[in-house]
């Protein structure tokens, strides 16, 4: 199976990568709706989108906006978008409120339940995150293959959610920060890399891929990742348009 990346940064889009939005064109499922969300419209496969929210900040949902081009005369006639009751409602309160967006784009809305069956046989399941205002991580399985996404939370050795994505064949988890920035990263809710590494090692993750980088750094290494020695697993940091086989 294919997980093509079409928003790998955070907060706001830069000239190099858009925000948050993963997508597996196969089966129509979408992770997250940044500014990245645009992109689906290129790799379109299935007439349906299954989209999950993380969370509700604008630069995780505001692509759900762009909803009316990804459909113009690209074969869409549905869009499900799930996630938790409280950030669904705030979406539609605010982000779709009258004076800002006045038509709706051709969607519904679905409290997330989990687990929950996926297309391709598979199943979904979401945990909670720490994060300023909530936010939710996903673990998506399949009988040959599984990986796991986790962003917008701070990452520390003893992490709840570890349990969560343990063995999982391939881990997205947000790294906002290179090392030296812990106590903004708790402040603001993201991710120092080391810690990150340490989570992945602890749930014996075989394939760690790092997003939701600081959209500060158009670097090919905003991170210092080549200041770390061998973790003893594969890590890369992941970029816009990239397709992971897994």
């Amino acid at each position: 199976m294919q997980l093509l990346l079409l928003g790998t940064t955070g907060y706001h889009p830069n000239a190099r990568r858009h925000t948050a939005c993963l997508l597996l064109p196969e089966i129509g499922l979408v992770l997250d709706a940044g500014t990245g969300f645009f992109r689906i419209r290129d790799w379109l496969q299935t007439s349906e989108l299954d989209v999950f929210l993380t969370h509700a900040h604008l630069d995780h949902v505001v692509g759900l906006t762009f909803l009316f081009d990804v459909a113009y005369e690209s074969g869409l006639q549905a869009t499900r978008v799930y996630g938790d009751a409280g950030h669904l409602q705030a979406i539609q309160e605010h982000l779709f409120a009258k004076p800002l967006f006045p038509i709706v784009p051709p969607l519904t809305w679905h409290t997330l339940k989990s687990p929950m069956p996926i297309s391709g046989g598979g199943t979904l399941r979401s945990f909670p995150l720490e994060h300023p205002g909530g936010s939710l991580g996903f673990r998506l399985d399949w009988p040959e293959r599984s990986f796991a996404y986790v962003t917008d939370t701070t990452a520390r050795p003893d992490a709840p959610y570890i349990e969560q994505i343990r063995g999982v064949d391939l881990l997205i988890h947000e790294c906002y920060f290179p090392d030296g920035y812990e106590e903004l990263a708790v402040r603001t809710g993201h991710s120092c890399l080391s810690p990150v590494i340490a989570v992945a090692q602890a749930a014996e993750v075989k394939r760690l891929v790092l997003i939701h980088v600081n959209p500060l750094s158009s670097d090919d290494d905003p991170l210092g990742l080549e200041l770390i020695d061998d973790p003893g697993l594969p890590v890369s940091i992941g970029y816009d348009l990239q397709r992971i086989e897994f």
